[in-house]
Parts: C-alpha cells; sequence; structure tokens
C-alpha cells in the first residue's frame, strides 16, 4: 500500500470517528439522561448526520 493511499484511509478513519464520536453522546443521553438532556438530540443529530456525509463524501472522492 502506497504512503498516500495510507494516509487516505487514516484520514477516512478519522472523519468516521468523529461520526462514531457523536453517535456515542446521543446514545449516552438516551442511556443516562433522556429526561435531561433531551434538547440536545437535534443538534447532535445534525451533526451526525453531517459527520457521516462529509465521511461518505471523502470516502467517495478518494476511492476508498
Amino acid at each position: 500500500m502506497s504512503e498516500e493511499a495510507s494516509e487516505l484511509k487514516k484520514e477516512l478513519a478519522k472523519r468516521k470517528r468523529i461520526a462514531i464520536d457523536i453517535a456515542s453522546q446521543i446514545h449516552d443521553i438516551v442511556e443516562d439522561s433522556l429526561w435531561v438532556d433531551y434538547n440536545k438530540m437535534p443538534g447532535l443529530s445534525e451533526k451526525l448526520v453531517a459527520a457521516v456525509q462529509e465521511a461518505n463524501q471523502f470516502k467517495a472522492a478518494h476511492g476508498l
């Protein structure tokens, strides 16, 4: 695997990790504090959608 391909895969993993972290925050609210923190859900949902779209666009643009 070339160094460039390796760097692209690392960047994709980083972008996926951002989406997973946001999803984890949503999960924590659902599991632990839904009735207190439900108002955070719309903003987190928007961030999650954007992060997944960004990762998918990066993946498609670089043929990964």
